[in-house]
């Protein structure tokens, strides 16, 4: 790393329940019981719940249903996104107090980059979550490292309302026995690919040369090199707005017919349904996009404007999409969708990598 990095103090700031805090604090009626907030239709999924809940397995993302299923007492109140705002916008002002070098990452977690202070790091963290407790009543976890990668996993280690530091000489062993689902970009079936690999830690991916993971997992082998070395040169960018969000599937075996397209496609629509629910149920959505590979490693993208995830519409993009190789077998699909910009009041929600 260079001088530069070294000296880098990142805090990341991650709101306890953030939705289910807020709704709480304006009932208190309900502390101490199973909170969740999100759509409570047949379809509808959590968007969090608090953690009363999750001791009954409730997560992020859950259908409803299931939820009730885990949880027969679960209270599931819907969501109140200007009041969600609000709040955040003044957590927002909090961490103005202390940097201008904030960069959020939805409305309830954001990077601080606060290596221009004199004060230690987990000095200014623990100050700036008393500041939100005083003046917002709700609680905050923190992560403070040299990086933004090390900072955001730290901000786990002492949830609820605590706090982790990871130092620049501490990087090695706290990232040794870190499992490598931890790692940014690692998903499911990227975690099944290390797993089959043998690698099921940090400690054993850098085990592996540069090389050989380039060889095994592509151009994302070399961010799962430098990632497992704790090695994040990333800046924390107060301008970058999120213009999208999508997911896609490569398959081992290509596709040679739309129907079995279409089959793919579902997962990757119910993937991305998730993901929104998840993060970005705030956002805006202007237009839905599939994108497909062909055999020749020909790319092309069919888009639709629309303001929800409609299934129909994919599977009808992904048909013109499709028709384009004139014959051609597929190789990756790729499903969704662009972000309406953010109003200039609003709370900035910006890219994680």
């Amino acid at each position: 790393m260079s001088e530069n990095e070294t000296q880098r103090k990142i805090i990341h700031v991650d709101m306890d329940c953030f939705y289910a805090a807020i709704e709480i604090r304006e009932q208190p009626e309900l502390a101490g019981k199973p909170v969740a907030v999100g759509g409570s239709s047949g379809r509808g999924v959590l968007t969090t719940c608090n953690y009363e809940a999750r001791e009954f397995g409730c997560r992020s993302a859950m259908p409803a249903f299931k939820a009730r299923d885990l949880c027969p007492d679960l209270i599931l109140l819907p969501v109140r996104f200007d009041l969600y705002r609000k709040e955040s916008a003044r957590i927002r002002m909090i961490f103005a107090q202390f940097t201008e070098l904030i960069e959020p990452l939805s409305l309830d977690e954001a990077y601080l980059d606060v290596s221009h202070l004199r004060s230690e790091a987990s000095t200014i963290a623990w100050e700036i979550r008393q500041r939100i407790r005083i003046e917002t009543g709700l609680a905050a976890s923190a992560g403070i490292a040299p990086n933004k990668f090390i900072a955001k996993i730290a901000s786990d280690w002492r949830k609820p309302d605590g706090q982790f530091e990871v130092r620049e000489d501490e990087i090695h062993d706290f990232l040794s026995d870190l499992p490598v689902n931890k790692i940014w970009g690692v998903g499911k079936r990227t975690a099944a690919r290390l797993h089959e690999a043998g690698l099921r830690t940090c400690g054993e991916v850098r085990q592996r040369s540069e090389v050989e993971l380039v060889q095994r997992f592509g151009k994302f082998g070399r961010s799962l090199y430098r990632l497992s070395r704790g090695i994040d040169e990333r800046p924390v960018n107060p301008n970058r707005e999120r213009k999208s969000l999508s997911n896609e599937r490569t398959f081992r075996e290509n596709l040679t017919t739309v129907d079995e397209g279409l089959v793919e496609l579902e997962k990757l629509i119910v993937e991305l349904q998730e993901d929104l629910s998840g993060r970005h149920e705030d956002r805006t959505i202007r237009e839905c996009v599939v994108k497909v590979k062909f055999e020749d490693f020909q790319i092309t993208s069919a888009q639709r404007g629309g303001d929800h995830v409609d299934a129909e519409v994919f599977r009808e993009l992904l048909v013109e999409a499709w028709e384009r190789g004139e014959g051609k077998s597929v190789r990756l699909i790729g499903a969704g969708v662009r972000f309406r910009p953010l109003a200039v009041d609003g709370v900035e929600q910006l890219e994680m990598f």
